[in-house]
């Protein structure tokens, strides 16, 4: 039996089915994904459900090999509980209750949302940051107050990295299109005029998405302009907006701290803007470790641990998944 506790955290809110296992005190033993990849179009929950129920019990047995710990080893079961597509969701749900009753171990349901910022603050050394967190699923600014994550700006319709990946398919540009959308804009200094639309503290990339789709289909594509310079100007425009309402809930909040966090948060330009802001405000600006940007398991252990440490544990009932439950709505009760 290993002398420090053990969490075994399982992330299942979309594509990747991650494991992670934490101990008590945040050191991470091992970090295990499968992800599914769509051969075209976006996510489909039957098909990612079903990788991830042929896959669970592999990856689960990875992450342990790699701790080089024994299943029997494990004091608390962490899965993100929300929010996420359903049918994936409700596997991590199911695979975590059945390993808690036949270990007879505590489980925590967390929030994915909140498990990005909080994998940010232990691995950046952070206390109380400003947060951007932008993925596939989410894009979102928040800080903690009064007890919560509150939200101070986020997504009207779809996020930063389904704009990212929608686009990609689009130009026929391979998965994941995030990264090599990234590449292109480097190789332009070329803008072409794109909807800006930040309403209030919002955001809205649908109809960026359907003019930047325009700019593909137009017979003026690679006669006046070409795949890097609409690249580099969606980037510029999406990134922008970002940057914007960010700087706003930065000098209202006054947090000395700011976290890029998410999958997106990989992006150099972006980390670019961010940091630009941060400097005029001084505020310290972190970027989550590539490692923890996209989803994974070790995030979902480390705010099961938090959680449990002040709450202790769910009981069955309160394991029920919750795809759409939003972060503002739940106590953070580990930072009061």
């Amino acid at each position: 039996m290993k002398s420090n506790k053990i969490a075994l955290g399982i992330e299942s809110t979309a594509h990747t089915w991650g494991v992670g296992l934490v101990d008590f005190t945040g050191k991470v033993l091992s970090l295990v994904n499968d992800v599914f990849v769509p051969e075209k179009g976006g996510l489909h929950p039957a098909l990612v459900r079903e990788q991830h129920l042929n896959n669970f019990t592999r990856v689960i047995n990875e992450a342990l090999t790699q701790a080089k710990c024994s299943i029997k080893d494990i004091n608390l079961l962490a899965f993100s509980q929300s929010p996420g597509l359903g049918p994936v969701l409700k596997i991590g749900a199911l695979v975590a209750r059945m390993l808690g009753q036949l270990l007879k171990i505590p489980i925590i349901g967390v929030n994915h949302c909140i498990a990005h910022i909080e994998i940010g603050r232990l691995m950046c050394n952070i206390d109380d940051p400003l947060s951007l967190y932008v993925s596939g699923g989410n894009t979102i600014v928040s800080a903690y107050e009064s007890g919560r994550y509150q939200i101070f700006g986020e997504t009207l319709d779809i996020p930063i990295g389904n704009l990212l990946d929608s686009f990609a398919r689009e130009a026929e540009i391979p998965h994941p299109g995030g990264p090599k959308i990234e590449n292109l804009a480097k190789k332009s200094k070329k803008y072409l005029t794109l909807p800006y639309v930040v309403k209030g503290m919002d955001l809205s990339f649908s109809g960026l998405f359907t003019a930047a789709k325009r700019l593909l289909e137009s017979e003026k594509y690679e006669k006046e302009y070409n795949l890097c310079d609409i690249a580099f100007s969606l980037q510029e425009t999406a990134f922008a907006m970002l940057t914007e309402v960010t700087e706003r809930a930065l000098a209202h909040t006054e947090k000395t701290e700011v976290l890029l966090t998410g999958g997106v948060a990989a992006n150099k330009r972006l980390q670019q803007m961010i940091n630009s802001i941060s400097d005029e405000h001084n505020a310290k600006f972190e970027v989550v470790p590539l490692k923890y940007a996209g989803d994974n398991g070790a995030m979902i252990a480390w705010t099961g641990i938090l959680r449990y440490k002040s709450k202790g544990e769910f009981n069955l009932t309160e394991t029920i998944i919750n795809p759409k439950e939003r972060m503002d709505n739940i106590s953070i009760p580990w930072r009061s």
